[in-house]
């Protein structure tokens, strides 16, 4: 992963976040993304792939057939 500073690791969740919820406003996207980087273990990885692990439990599910 590139280094990236803080602000910018949280304002590119913050887009990959926007991706699902359309509807939620900028500021509150960033508090979430903030919330998503005081992990640990999902701030080790890209912010947009770190967003999607997040959004995972809330992701529609995929049927096949």
């Amino acid at each position: 992963m590139e280094t990236i500073t803080q602000p910018e690791w949280i304002t590119r969740c913050a887009e990959r976040l926007h991706q699902r919820w359309h509807t939620v406003g900028p500021a509150q996207l960033e508090e979430v993304a903030v919330v998503i980087w005081r992990d640990a273990n999902l701030r080790c990885m890209e912010p947009a792939e770190a967003a999607a692990l997040w959004l995972e439990p809330v992701a529609p599910l995929r049927t096949t057939g």
